[in-house]
C-alpha cells in the first residue's frame, strides 16, 4: 500500500514537469521546421526565374515566384498578374521547385531511348545481312 502511495506522490510532482519537457519539444520541432523551410527558400533563390510552388497549412497552394525574403516572411508574385503576397514561414507546409528541370530530364531520357532503339535496329539489320 505504501508503495502505491509513493508511487501516486511521484506522478502527482513529475506530471508538470513531464508537459513542460514535451512543451519544450513542441517549440523546438516548429523552429526546426521554420529553419528548414527557409533554406528551401533561399535554395530556390529570389527573383523571376525563382519560380515555386507554395503549399500552405490550409491546404491552399500559391505559384509564382520568390520576390523577396526576410526573417519572418517572404513575398511571392504571380507570374501573370504580379500580384505580391506575403507568406509566413511558419504558414508553408510544403514548397515545390517549378523551375522546368523536370520537362528536361524527361527528354533527355525519351531521346536517349530513342536513340538506343535506333542503334539497336541498325546493329540488328548489320548482322542479319551477314548471315
Amino acid at each position: 500500500m505504501k508503495r502505491l502511495m509513493y508511487l501516486l506522490c511521484l506522478l502527482l510532482i513529475f506530471a508538470p514537469a513531464m508537459r513542460a519537457f514535451a512543451a519544450g519539444q513542441n517549440s523546438d520541432k516548429a523552429a526546426s521546421k521554420i529553419e528548414k523551410v527557409k533554406r528551401s527558400v533561399a535554395k530556390v533563390g529570389v527573383g523571376s526565374k525563382a519560380r515555386a510552388t507554395i503549399t500552405l497549412n490550409d491546404g491552399s497552394k500559391v505559384k509564382g515566384y520568390v520576390y523577396s525574403a526576410g526573417e519572418e516572411d517572404f513575398v511571392m508574385r504571380d507570374h501573370k498578374t504580379d500580384a505580391p503576397t506575403t507568406i509566413k514561414y511558419a504558414e508553408v507546409k510544403s514548397i515545390d521547385d517549378d523551375r522546368g528541370h523536370r520537362y528536361a530530364k524527361m527528354a533527355v531520357l525519351f531521346v536517349g531511348i530513342g536513340a538506343a532503339i535506333t542503334l539497336a535496329a541498325v546493329f540488328g539489320a548489320i548482322a542479319a545481312n551477314e548471315r
